[in-house]
């Protein structure tokens, strides 16, 4: 699939994707990979080469190359630990038990310190690295509804990754841009997963709503569990286009024809937190699923009659008077069940 973010076809079907995941970070028996002190520099040994049988290299010694390419251009001083390179955010994500053998192009990395020379660099020089991602003060996205949004800064290569997330009917793929939505780190255990699932065995909807969508992990989720129709919205742009990108990455294993994009990434980014309502994605078959993008406080406006169940991953969670005021409001215009996930 195309990819908005650098435009190569990066962004691939859930199939293609489960199919490589048993090897893609497993060593071949030529691998050979030394584990580094993470609190301390990296030892002033020669950079370690990919293995020449598979093309892999072990992520400790993936991370002394970055970080050697960042204290040569200024970043760093040669002092800081290991770990002060940054966050490292493989692709695809998924719940491992060891420390991974990277192979190309399966990094992208989050980094306080990195400038614009050195992530031109690391995209150029380290071949396991994809993007990567100077982090700012909040969290990418939109932490209040009625906030300015935040977000981290692309500055080199594309931070376009996917995520592997179980749940009982099978795994599910979630693609997003790191630099505009928030981390995830897939468990063998969701525990947001879960609770959807203990809601749909409660509720039996016929019709689901995740109004706060992300990058459409629960509603995705829901379609996998059967639900007959499913609506995701989300306010933040890149969460809507991201929604709808990830029901086509999954379509096969929901039972849909083509996914119909109703707006293309660049008219939503043009508008980047919307209010009003729109339809930015739709798709039907064994099921039925809408995208949106819009503040949840008015998504009654296009919403059908006999919502059974609806997710409200609020922003504002910590925030007790606002939650009670936004499903007050919910439970008003829409009627059905709520839980937070």
């Amino acid at each position: 699939m195309h990819c908005p973010v650098c435009g190569h076809d990066c962004v691939t079907d859930a199939r293609s994707i489960f199919a490589e995941l048993p090897g893609r970070f497993a060593p071949c028996p030529d691998c050979m990979g030394l584990v580094y002190d993470k609190r301390s520099p990296p030892p002033d040994i020669d950079t370690a080469e990919p293995c020449p049988s598979c093309g892999k290299r072990f992520i400790d010694e993936v991370f002394a190359h970055i970080y050697r390419v960042m204290a040569a251009e200024g970043d760093l001083t040669g002092t800081e630990p290991l770990a002060a390179a940054g966050t490292p955010l493989v692709h695809p994500g998924f719940a491992m038990r060891s420390a991974p053998y990277l192979p190309p192009g399966s990094l992208v990395l989050l980094s306080r310190s990195a400038g614009k020379r050195a992530a031109a660099r690391l995209v150029a020089e380290v071949p396991e690295v994809r993007g990567v991602v100077r982090t700012g003060a909040g969290t990418p996205g939109i932490s209040d509804t009625d906030a300015e949004p935040a977000g981290h800064t692309l500055l080199a290569g594309c931070d376009v990754r996917a995520d592997i997330f179980p749940t009982r009917a099978g795994p599910i793929a979630i693609y997003k841009q790191q630099s505009a939505l928030h981390v995830e780190f897939p468990r063998e255990r969701d525990e947001k997963i879960l609770s959807l699932e203990r809601e749909i065995d409660r509720h039996r909807p016929r019709t689901f709503v995740d109004a706060c969508s992300g990058a459409g992990t629960l509603g995705i989720a829901a379609a996998r569990a059967g639900v007959p129709r499913v609506i995701a919205n989300d306010a933040w742009f890149a969460a809507a286009f991201w929604t709808a990108c990830n029901i086509a990455v999954n379509r096969e294993f929901l039972g849909l024809g083509e996914v119909a994009m109703h707006r293309s990434y660049d008219d939503l980014r043009r508008r980047p937190v919307a209010r009003d309502p729109v339809r930015v994605a739709s798709a039907a078959g064994a099921q039925e699923i809408e995208v949106y993008q819009g503040d949840l406080r008015l998504l009654s406006a296009v919403l059908p009659a006999g919502i059974d169940l609806a997710a409200l991953d609020l922003f504002e969670k910590n925030d007790g008077r606002k939650v009670e005021e936004i499903t007050r409001a919910w439970h008003a215009r829409v009627g059905g069940a709520i839980f937070i996930p």
